[in-house]
């Protein structure tokens, strides 16, 4: 065997070998990103080219979200550095496990500082496959393990280069990136839907209760666009008073009147019995920091029954909305199953006749005015008393009501597409050992498409 099997043993048709020689077999390699002084922080522009930063690398994805940018010129004078689709791009410190399988809407972008790109050559495989193999968690385990730092891990070409890598034949590369390929892209379209759902929901809330559309629209003799059932539910003017203009008949009120505000603890780690089989799910801020949708369906993390009488707050109910605290401030999300925090949250359970789903677009879009009640020396923080105490425009009851009924099916739709996901995640993540290491054989992976996509 040439190299450690660090994903076991492998059909005899099936070869270990290294990654670097993978590459070099087809004419590929594996190069780190321009360095400092061939790209100073000056020479990016508001438009141009991608550059493939290491907060740019997702899940096997490249997130394009804000991402930098150089004029063509430097790109043609750093050509060396540009991608191509079936690369794979690494950050070069951090968090060195992450990695983006590049497609064709990454083409001619940059492989930015701080990055690292492998590049197979010619067709003796399947860059899929290979993105699927690098995610497998005893390879990234192997990553970590051997990258340098003694502050964070520092990855190179030469640990890459390193990395024990097995090539099936090409036709079961393809299979398995097909089957793993067909599972991520349902992630994908879930994870697309719940965005434009979670936007309609924020424009709603954005347009009714921050700059009162409707309200404006019938002061000023024009239709609102709404059915006359809500329409009439809106005034057709503003009262003056301490806030500034509110639609007439609402009011002020402090956030600590529309729910029970509390924060959570954490038992004694050191306590065996409070965690050991634990059933109960205990949320810290990382269990939402991950959240593309603000839907909380699981932690990582339990507590048992003892573990939790130790929290003052106990087991708040499915529909708490959740905030972070501190370090951030708002990370946000709706507990979907009943859910005990650390003290590292504000919770929210709505009061009678509230939304919990108003609270939750409320909160997001006060988070500059909830970060501005917060303090602190080392990092801040929102206490409970400085919460409570935030105004909010509050509409009358039958508003609040049809608000909800507007977004609760939004809502409802997002939980299920996320449950779909969490699903198609674990049957993904166990797929993944037995297809690299040969354990499912290419003759099992048609069966499995065929049973996924009947579901």
């Amino acid at each position: 065997m040439a190299t450690e099997a660090v994903v076991g043993e492998v059909p005899d048709t099936w070869e270990y070998t290294t990654l670097g020689e993978a590459c070099s077999r087809g004419g590929g390699d594996i190069q780190t990103g321009p360095f400092g002084s061939q790209l100073h922080a000056s020479d990016y522009v508001p438009d141009g080219i991608p550059s493939i930063m290491p907060q740019n690398i997702g899940d096997n994805r490249v997130i394009a979200d804000g991402i930098a940018r150089i004029t063509k010129e430097d790109a043609e004078r750093l050509g060396r550095y540009r991608v191509r689709p079936g690369d794979i791009v690494y950050s070069r410190r951090g968090d060195v496990e992450r990695r983006a399988l590049i497609g064709q809407t990454e083409n001619g972008w940059l492989c930015g500082t701080g990055c690292l790109r492998i590049r197979f050559g010619d067709g003796h495989l399947s860059p899929t496959y290979a993105s699927y193999y690098l995610g497998d968690l005893r390879v990234r385990e192997w990553i970590v393990r051997h990258a340098h730092g003694a502050t964070m891990p520092n990855l190179n070409t030469g640990i890459l280069s390193d990395l024990p890598f097995v090539i099936p034949p090409i036709r079961e590369q393809e299979a398995i990136g097909s089957v793993l390929g067909t599972l991520d892209q349902r992630i994908h379209l879930n994870q697309r839907m719940n965005e434009t759902l979670e936007a309609i929901a924020q424009a709603l809330y954005k347009s009714w209760f921050v700059d009162f559309d409707p309200v404006h629209a019938k002061s000023e003799g024009r239709e609102p666009g709404l059915s006359k059932t809500i329409a009439d539910l809106f005034p057709d003017a503003f009262d003056s008073g301490e806030f500034g203009g509110i639609p007439r008949g609402w009011q002020v009120r402090p956030i600590g009147d529309l729910a029970t505000v509390t924060g959570g603890g954490t038992p004694s780690t050191k306590e065996g019995s409070y965690w050991e089989g634990g059933t109960h799910c205990w949320a810290t801020p990382k269990d939402l920091s991950s959240l593309k949708t603000p839907v909380l369906l699981k932690t990582e993390r339990r507590v048992t029954d003892a573990g939790l009488a130790q929290i003052a707050s106990g087991l708040l109910p499915a529909g708490t909305v959740l905030m972070s605290s501190r370090a951030p401030i708002g990370y946000l999300a709706v507990a979907e199953v009943p859910v005990a925090i650390n003290q590292g949250f504000i919770a929210m359970k709505a009061a009678p006749g509230v939304s919990n789903l108003f609270l939750l677009r409320w909160a997001e879009w006060a988070h500059d005015l909830i970060v501005s009640r917060a303090n602190g020396s080392t990092f801040l923080e929102i206490s409970k008393s400085n919460f409570r105490p935030i105004p909010v425009t509050t509409p009358p009851d039958r508003l609040m009501e049809s608000f909800d009924a507007m977004v609760r099916p939004l809502h409802l739709r997002m939980v299920a597409n996320e449950q779909s996901s969490k699903t198609l995640v674990d049957l993904r993540d166990a797929l993944l050992p037995k297809l690299i290491s040969g354990e499912i054989r290419i003759t099992e992976v048609d069966r499995i498409l065929g049973v996924r996509s009947t579901n």
